[in-house]
């Protein structure tokens, strides 16, 4: 198996060197990964300015490219040129990791996050995807290799079956903060779909204008729905969720065409 990493914390992050060392053994594994933090940029891709690459050495075992660009441009870029100046002309990797997140991606967040817009872009281009992300609580006693590995044992659960070259599995793991963190229950849920309570803080800039600083873990929400991957993921399980990128409301098309149809 070849795998495409990439993540949206930037080629040096954590995460992304935890990821890679658990992915050892289950294939061939090519970096291609943001030069800098592309925390909640989203889907947003580069259009007008050009990406410019660098071949990284994060340690001994990572070497990857680090490019100038957001995590949608990263798996674009590396679908469409780095993959085959490494492997040839019409290859493409079996699977994309997007990850480790250093933060979950669970709820609304999914929207904005660039993990799991990485993971999308992929699947946009025919090639199965799974983001992973893990829940942080306090950072200093985060153990990302521990919690690396028990990515690593969910994304082989996932592997044992058929995976769609469209498809998208979010993962998230929970709070991981000792070496020898059990492995945890795994749930499979649907996303909840309420707001985020998140609001910012007025403060003044030097010279007398109002600036706003986003404050909130981003884990806050209007309501936690039952069973939803909030609820569980807060509960220390690890969460798993097939996501989709048509935003299509298919429930609502043919009362629109019947509307349309008798305005015409």
């Amino acid at each position: 198996m070849r795998i495409l990493l990439t993540n949206d914390d930037g080629i040096h992050a954590p995460g992304i060197e935890a990821m890679h060392r658990a992915l050892e053994g289950l294939g061939e594994v090519m970096t291609v990964a943001p030069l800098t933090v592309q925390s909640a940029t989203g889907h947003g891709i580069t259009f007008h300015e050009p990406l410019m690459t660098e071949e990284v050495v994060v340690n001994e075992d990572m070497v990857g490219h680090a490019v100038d660009g957001r995590p949608a441009d990263c798996v674009k870029l590396a679908l469409r040129s780095l993959w085959q100046k490494r492997y040839g002309e019409g290859t493409r990797p079996d699977l994309v990791v997007s990850g480790m997140n250093s933060g979950a991606n669970v709820g609304i967040n999914v929207i904005y996050s660039g993990t799991v817009a990485a993971a999308v872009e992929a699947a946009f281009l025919g090639v199965p995807a799974i983001a992973v992300s893990l829940h942080i609580g306090d950072p200093s006693k985060t153990r990302y290799r521990r919690a690396a590995t028990i990515a690593r044992s969910l994304v082989d659960r996932v592997l044992e079956h058929p995976i769609d070259p469209h498809s998208v599995i979010n993962i998230n793991v929970p709070r991981t903060e000792t070496d020898d963190r059990p492995m945890p229950d795994i749930k499979v849920v649907d996303m909840n779909t309420a707001a985020g309570t998140s609001a910012y803080e007025c403060r003044q800039s030097p010279d007398g204008r109002d600036y706003f600083w986003a404050r909130g873990s981003g884990m806050a929400f209007d309501h936690t729905r039952s069973g939803s991957d909030v609820e569980a993921l807060v509960s220390g399980m690890a969460t798993i969720t097939p996501l989709c990128y048509d935003l299509t409301d298919r429930s609502t098309l043919d009362a629109w065409r019947q509307r349309l149809d008798r305005d015409a």
